[in-house]
């Protein structure tokens, strides 16, 4: 999908089709279970909150998670699975923030 990117990844909580993905919270969901891989490595209590390098937000009101590519250097297989998230899941997927959407 993407190598080595310049800037942080958007994954978007839309389809390639362009429906919304589903459940509400996936967002979240990703984000909890990237939460050990953070600078210095999981610390006692990292779990209760997002990893700097993994975090769920809402850009033009969809739901994303901003994946830092600081992460490919800590851990590349934690960045292969988001990425592959957002493949196996059809979700858009966009270098820097998303341009809004005019109707």
């Amino acid at each position: 999908m993407l190598s080595t990117p310049a800037k942080e990844v958007y994954i978007l909580g839309v389809t390639l089709t362009g429906r919304q993905f589903r459940p509400s919270d996936w967002s979240e969901r990703l984000a909890g279970v990237m939460s050990q891989f953070r600078p210095g490595g999981p610390q006692p209590g990292s779990h209760l909150g997002y990893s700097p390098w993994c975090i769920p937000t809402s850009v033009n009101g969809v739901r994303c998670v901003i994946v830092h590519p600081d992460l490919i250097e800590y851990d590349r297989m934690a960045w292969d699975f988001c990425m592959n998230f957002a493949k196996d899941n059809d979700l858009q997927v966009s270098k820097g923030a998303p341009e809004p959407k005019t109707n």
